[in-house]
């Protein structure tokens, strides 16, 4: 649908280039009883005017015609970027092409936009740093569209990567919990991606998280069994996905300078406290899965722990 759009866009500018150099070359009004236009002759501005229509023609024409070949096999987010670095380029060919056609002084035309920018640069520093945190953002890719991230405050998914803000929906925040859906739209400047840290819960190239599921036994557990049973049980859930999980992890770290021991399958560590035990089951997990992940492998565990009373207790004053 968009290189219809921006064939039919280039068949019009191309008219409308026709029309003003048929105009420039027969001044076709100039025998008709009409007022300058600020010194200008009616030929000549109209002539100009069917320029600047043809340049701002070819610019939208160009830009559909572009997109719609960039984005042919390109994923939703790839072609987010595309379609903001694309409407960025031929927006400025268009700007600088309208100027150059109206004051038909290309150099002058950059020259003034020069120390137009320069005065603008004090005026908008903050929009303009935003500007060149989306640049940040195309070039080095610390997050992309449908990434969960947390930006100072905010925790949400990427919809939407603009020039001058980010937009999330909000996950947790004042109204939920537990990585759950507010319904709120949260907007923040790409600045601060220039400014602040940025944790991108999907990673690069990797989208999965490790998680923790802790639970409080007494000191007169066995804990071997404990954890026997914890690992299990997560086995059992998780499947063989976190073991191609921890395939891929294992290759991210490979092409680091971090050199770490992975576990092919889920792991308990034991954590003394003063009254009880925490055994806090280790496991790999989408984030976005990880509550009902959690939620699961919780209930899951007591069942078990429930199903041995001889060999599992909880703390004094926790029923089972």
């Amino acid at each position: 649908m968009r290189r219809p759009i921006g064939y039919a866009s280039l068949a019009l500018a191309a008219v409308a280039a026709l029309a003003g150099g048929v105009v420039r070359a027969t001044t076709p009004l100039s025998d008709v009883d009409l007022p300058a236009l600020g010194g200008t002759s009616p030929d000549a501005a109209a002539a100009t005017v069917l320029s600047a229509a043809a340049v701002v023609l070819a610019a939208n024409g160009a830009y559909f015609v572009a997109y719609g070949f960039a984005t042919r096999r390109a994923t939703k987010r790839r072609a987010h970027d595309l379609r903001n670095v694309l409407r960025l380029s031929f927006g400025a060919l268009a700007v600088v092409g309208v100027l150059g056609v109206l004051t038909d002084n290309w150099v002058g035309v950059l020259v003034s936009l020069g120390v137009v920018g320069f005065a603008i640069t004090f005026a908008l520093q903050q929009p303009l740093l935003s500007l060149v945190g989306w640049f940040y953002l195309m070039l080095k890719r610390p997050y992309a569209v449908g990434d969960r991230v947390q930006m100072g405050d905010v925790k949400g998914d990427v919809i939407e990567v603009d020039f001058f803000v980010t937009t999330l929906w909000e996950i947790n925040g004042p109204l939920v919990s537990s990585n759950q859906p507010s319904g709120r739209v949260v907007t923040v400047p790409n600045s601060q991606v220039l400014s602040s840290e940025v944790v991108n819960f999907a990673g690069v190239g990797f989208p999965y998280v490790w998680n923790e599921l802790t639970v409080q036994v007494a000191y007169e557990t066995d804990l071997a069994f404990a954890r026997e049973r914890m690992t299990a049980v997560a086995d059992d859930y998780l499947g063989d996905e976190m073991a191609e999980a921890v395939e891929r992890y294992r290759h991210r770290l490979a092409e680091t300078a971090v050199e770490l021991e992975v576990s092919e399958r889920p792991s308990v560590n034991v954590v003394q406290q003063e009254s009880w035990v925490e055994l806090r089951l280790r496991y790999l997990v989408h984030p976005r899965r990880a509550t009902r992940t959690r939620n699961a492998l919780y209930e899951r565990v007591l069942e078990e722990f429930n199903g041995a009373p001889d060999r599992v207790d909880f703390p004094l004053g926790r029923n089972r």
